[in-house]
């Protein structure tokens, strides 16, 4: 059986955290951080983590990670 490919795309926007959770970055933090409060551009920063239905999605693009 060959191996199967890592999405590319996926490789470079998540990360598996060691108890496996899949970490991704927010959304809305690039433009415009002047018209943002500081509140929203600093909760922004954190990261995100996928919802367990959407963890089995990003998980099949992720095979070896």
């Amino acid at each position: 059986m060959p191996k199967m490919k890592t999405h590319s795309a996926s490789k470079k926007r998540f990360h598996r955290t060691g108890s496996g959770k899949i970490k991704r970055a927010k959304a809305y933090r690039r433009h415009h951080a002047w018209a943002k409060n500081a509140k929203k551009v600093r909760t922004l920063r954190e990261k995100g983590y996928f919802s367990p239905a959407d963890e089995k999605k990003i998980s099949k693009l992720l095979p070896y990670s």
